[in-house]
């Protein structure tokens, strides 16, 4: 990992100090993600099971899982345990976030109301190349089946792993379908013979599908999408009284996700910076996924400041996905984070604990996009409607400010409707 001290670095350094791996901006990241939406929209399954073959090694047979394969699935109980267990405590904090219809009187007749319902088809993008998230299952399907989304499709790159079937069978998804990649994303949006189009795609992935979501979403015969959820990345603040092998163990986990994943550092002291810099090579030696944590850690960086006051500024200005606080004073930090996708407060809140079970939901957003979006809830997955009903009297009192507003906007029609009204009532 690359060490820098802050206040040493003029306003361009300490910009680029805080830019995103490198390969999430790859040039021909864009115009290879379009290619591969193209073929989907036009040949569709084929284009599916081309796909498959070119990036999976997967000879793809039925594209749709059959749910009969379901039953035939056996996995560890600790597993059925552990899935079961993460399951509750997401569904109770997204129970949670359920919300009433706001109905107010704005004056006397006129009445004004805020309702939300499901949104009817969702598209649930679950990784599984490299990892298969089944997590990420849980994290999509719970919310979308408490919001009551009548079509729920999960897509997952073949072959499927059995806990990912699992999961989707245990949070009722309605359909499964393995396809994976950017080729997912284009399907779940357009539809193919076998791929239901949806309205609305979520979940992350890597840097093509993430390009593929973006894309899909600037087109209107496409589908909306959650939001910028691409590689993983996380900030860790610490003092020099944080466990060097604690901050090291936090970095490690976001560095194994892949090659495109970033861990940033900022601590207190250069001293602390080298006792975790150790730590993260021991550990890093006992990793199944060295290689790809080590190539992460290529275009990560530790940052050393000032004081916890300059540790915040260059949190929020960086806005991570994850942000971790080992500090001895946590709650004083927090107070001042503006911008961050989850937060993790204390030696005992590894970020594993929100990827996985503790209850909130880790599709977050990516890229600095924090600074502007929200973590995934319930929300996401309803659209929100307004309703006005107004009485006679109602339109007769607020008559005179709705047509002199419309009149001075040159907008006669709108003056005029109810103009019309008012005629009628007289």
């Amino acid at each position: 990992m690359e060490q820098v001290v802050w206040q040493a670095l003029n306003e361009a350094a300490q910009q680029k100090v805080l830019q995103r791996n490198q390969l999430v901006a790859d040039a021909t990241l864009s115009p290879t993600v379009t290619n591969i939406i193209g073929q989907v929209r036009t040949e569709k399954d084929s284009a599916l099971r081309e796909f498959a073959k070119q990036f999976d090694k997967h000879e793809l047979n039925d594209i749709v899982v059959n749910p009969s394969d379901l039953q035939a699935i056996e996995l560890p109980d600790a597993l059925v345990a552990a899935i079961d267990q993460a399951i509750d405590n997401i569904r109770r904090f997204h129970n949670a976030q359920t919300s009433a219809p706001i109905k107010v009187e704005t004056q006397p007749g006129i009445v004004c109301e805020l309702r939300s319902e499901p949104i009817e088809s969702v598209g649930l993008y679950v990784p599984g190349g490299s990892a298969p998230l089944i997590s990420t299952v849980l994290m999509l399907a719970v919310p979308a089946k408490i919001a009551g989304c009548k079509r729920i499709v999960l897509a997952s790159p073949p072959p499927i792993n059995p806990a990912i079937l699992y999961a989707a069978k245990a949070c009722a998804v309605s359909e499964i379908v393995q396809v994976g990649g950017a080729q997912a994303i284009a399907a779940m949006a357009y539809g193919t013979e076998s791929v239901p189009k949806v309205d609305k795609i979520y979940g992350p992935g890597n840097r093509y599908v993430t390009e593929a979501k973006t894309q899909v979403s600037l087109d209107p015969q496409g589908a909306s999408i959650d939001m910028p959820a691409g590689p993983s990345e996380v900030l860790v603040i610490a003092d020099d009284q944080a466990s060097e092998q604690f901050v090291a163990a936090d970095l490690l986990s976001q560095a194994e996700h892949g090659e495109d994943s970033q861990a940033m550092l900022v601590c207190l002291s250069c001293a602390f910076a080298d006792r975790v810099q150790d730590a993260v090579q021991q550990q890093l030696q006992q990793l199944p996924r060295a290689e790809i944590a080590a190539k992460a850690l290529a275009s990560s960086r530790i940052i050393v400041v000032e004081d916890i006051s300059q540790a915040i500024a260059v949190s929020n200005r960086y806005a991570p996905e994850h942000l971790i606080l080992q500090t001895e004073s946590n709650q004083t930090v927090l107070a001042g984070i503006r911008n961050a996708g989850s937060v993790f407060v204390g030696p005992y809140s590894p970020e594993s604990v929100g990827d996985y079970a503790s209850g909130t939901n880790h599709v977050l957003p990516t890229y600095g996009f924090s600074k502007t979006v929200s973590s995934l809830s319930l929300a996401d997955f309803q659209r929100r409607f307004t309703v006005q009903t107004l009485s006679k009297n109602g339109l007769m009192k607020i008559a005179d400010s709705v047509m002199t507003l419309a009149n001075a906007e040159g907008l006669n029609a709108h003056e005029n409707a109810v103009a019309v009204r008012l005629k009628e009532l007289s």
